[in-house]
């Protein structure tokens, strides 16, 4: 089965350019779009990460947020004649606070599936506020009632097929229960790798300070080592599509990327250095 995976804009982060990508203009600010991912195209909608709560909960990790009118979860939703209800399955790449404040907006009928070692990370104390306790308390409410969360395993289990074309596989970076989420579309595989990457351009195409060839930059967020850091985003890497949550799609070959998509995929594609020079704002720039 081949599917559509459409970009909903949850909010807009201001925050350091060194949280984005490691030791990149360390002390300025940055800016960057945080995504949801639409799965349209089977039996009913699937939804991958919910974004923030509110703006104002960013201020707890010292970050400014933004979300208009437009931005909120049912506007993004109704874009694609999507309500809440319709959701079968919201997937979370992880459950920070800008990717799991809004799971309370759905039913309980929609089940909520992350990894277990992910929602034992969220209570370890070793992020802090990265893991704000009203997602935490709500996803700990769904674990008591039948079928609202499933639990997976994928470290110890493999991939796993949540339904016909839609796999989810341990990610290996960022936090300990963090998972990738490929799906099938008519173009190739796409893999929406959630915070494993930030910023394509500058730890990708361009990595900040590496010399390596196809050697990575890893992001200046996370609880993994640097080398399953760099391990994580080359597996990332090898598929027909990477869709990051804080920053635009691009087409893959061999481990490089070769062209730049915006809303949706499969979808328009650009070239990566035009790419990069008109879209400086407000995907992770300095």
């Amino acid at each position: 089965m081949a599917y559509e995976i459409k970009m909903l804009d949850l909010i807009d982060i201001e925050l350091e350019s060194s949280f984005l990508v490691l030791a990149r203009n360390m002390g300025q600010k940055a800016l960057a779009k945080t995504w949801g991912s639409l799965i349209l195209g089977g039996d009913d909608p699937i939804l991958v990460d919910t974004g923030a709560s509110h703006p104002e909960i960013m201020q707890r990790l010292g970050m400014t947020g933004w979300i208009s009118e437009e931005q909120t979860m049912e506007n993004q939703l109704a874009r694609y004649g999507v309500k809440a209800k319709d959701v079968r399955y919201i997937l979370h790449t992880h459950n920070h606070i800008d990717h799991a404040g809004q799971d309370d907006k759905f039913p309980m009928t929609t089940t909520v599936c992350m990894q277990r070692k992910e929602l034992e990370h969220s209570v370890s104390g070793l992020m802090t506020e990265q893991y704000p306790a009203e997602y935490v308390k709500h996803h700990v409410d769904r674990l008591h009632i039948p079928g609202a969360l499933r639990l997976l395993d994928l470290e110890l289990s493999g991939p796993i097929e949540l339904v016909p074309g839609v796999r989810l596989e341990h990610a290996g970076g960022h936090t300990e229960g963090s998972m990738n989420i490929l799906v099938d579309t008519d173009e190739g595989v796409a893999c929406i790798c959630g915070d494993v990457i930030y910023d394509i351009q500058n730890q990708i195409v361009e990595p900040w300070h590496q010399v390596l060839a196809y050697e990575p930059q890893t992001t200046g967020n996370h609880t993994m080592t640097k080398r399953s850091e760099k391990a994580a985003i080359k597996k990332a890497l090898n598929r027909d599509f990477v869709l990051p949550l804080h920053d635009f799609p691009a087409r893959v070959e061999g481990g490089r990327v070769v062209s730049r998509l915006k809303h949706e995929v499969p979808g328009s594609e650009f070239d990566v250095a035009e790419f990069a020079a008109e879209i400086a704002q407000p995907v992770a720039a300095v």
